[in-house]
């Protein structure tokens, strides 16, 4: 029987949205409904549903952001679930999910749109039964696509390059040069930036952080995490094909999640 997972934070919708299911899609089994990004998760990695239909905006996490930490925390050798984006965004927008090939229903959804996800689903999930393991990297491979989308994932690149970081303490006004922060790790409502001498704090979010960055230089390990690439000294893959990075000038071990691992890859 395929399971599903509804998350979406407006009570009317979701309810419109299961009602429609049931109805088009008898034989299918909702799990639950999600009123925010936290419990979607919560509820996806217990509950490990074959499709979750993710609003793109609700409270604390973005459908967005839902995915991503789903993606990296999925356990290994479970086929991930099918993503389906309930969206209410722009032709811009869906342009890059078409372009990704992740589904996606516009609001307020229409029952022929629907009956087409559903014939769409049906058919990923048979190629999924048939060759589990192809399917699982192409579902990351696409997650990582779609969030790299100008305006859905990251927001659009920034003009210029930031040079310095200004970190508050006190009175004072620390300058640090982006090129000495050996890595960026988000932490609640802040962001550690920190150095071989010292750590510091600043109250911007790691996603508005990234697209003043040089990707070239400074690399997304995890979903909470950048890492200057050349204060790396080594990528360390266990049996399990977890990778964990050691850094040239500091002792932390930084944890690279499964979105992020096909950087690592010999020359």
């Amino acid at each position: 029987m395929t399971t599903a997972l509804i998350a979406e934070d407006e009570a009317l919708l979701a309810e419109h949205l299961r009602s429609e299911l049931a109805r088009l899609w008898p034989e299918l089994k909702l799990m639950g409904i999600a009123p925010h990004g936290a419990a979607a998760v919560e509820m996806a990695l217990a509950q490990r549903p074959d499709v979750i239909f993710l609003d793109i905006r609700m409270p604390g996490m973005s459908g967005l952001e839902v995915a991503e930490a789903i993606g990296e925390e999925w356990p290994d050798g479970v086929p991930p679930p099918l993503l389906v984006f309930v969206t209410a965004y722009d032709q811009y927008a869906l342009q890059a999910f078409e372009r990704c090939a992740v589904d996606y229903l516009l609001k307020p959804v229409q029952p022929e749109r629907l009956a087409q996800t559903i014939a769409r689903l049906r058919q990923s999930l048979q190629q999924r039964d048939a060759a589990p393991q192809e399917p699982a990297e192409t579902a990351l491979a696409q997650l990582r696509a779609l969030l790299a989308s100008p305006g859905l994932g990251l927001p659009a690149a920034a003009p210029t390059r930031l040079n310095v970081i200004q970190a508050g303490q006190g009175a004072a006004i620390h300058l640090v040069p982006v090129g000495e922060v050996i890595y960026f790790e988000a932490a609640d409502k802040y962001v550690r930036v920190i150095t071989a001498e010292r750590e510091h704090l600043i109250r911007t979010s790691l996603r508005e952080l990234l697209p003043q960055l040089d990707p070239e230089r400074f690399w997304q390990v995890h979903r909470g995490t950048v890492v200057r690439c050349d204060a790396i000294a080594t990528a360390l893959r266990d049996e399990a094909g977890k990778v964990t990075l050691t850094l040239r000038s500091h002792p932390d071990r930084l944890t690279v999640s499964r979105l992020y691992a096909h950087r690592f890859k010999p020359m």
